[in-house]
């Protein structure tokens, strides 16, 4: 059953570790939970035609969800998990297209807000 695991030349990969990356290396990653609050919004903006594609990086300090209006540019947003923050400033933030930080905090649910806003008519 034990079988070794070749990375063959993956990046970030020390070769130390053999088996699931996620058990062995302490690869960050988004739970059900959190991925569920961000397809959520996706899903959203992607029946509205604003979006197009995204794509997941789990690192080893880090996990970043990041939206594009095409798939060939830049994104347009970055959600990024970082628990090394989560006793500072929040372990979750939402980058623009600028790298600028839009919104951080310690609830997904907040954060996310800024990329879908209810917005209503002042008279």
């Amino acid at each position: 059953m034990n079988e070794f695991v070749s990375a063959g030349g993956l990046a970030g990969y020390d070769g130390t570790r053999t088996g699931h990356p996620s058990r062995g290396t302490g690869v960050v990653s988004f739970d059900r939970r959190e991925l569920a609050l961000i397809l959520n919004v996706y899903g959203k903006k992607v029946s509205a035609g604003e979006w197009r594609d995204y794509a997941v990086d789990m690192l080893r300090e880090r996990a970043l969800f990041s939206i594009y209006q095409r798939a060939s540019e830049r994104p347009l947003y970055v959600v990024e998990k970082n628990p090394r923050l989560a006793r500072k400033q929040g372990q979750y933030m939402v980058f623009g297209t600028d790298g600028r930080v839009l919104k951080r905090g310690h609830d997904l649910a907040n954060v996310l807000k800024v990329l879908d806003p209810h917005l209503y008519v002042v008279r």
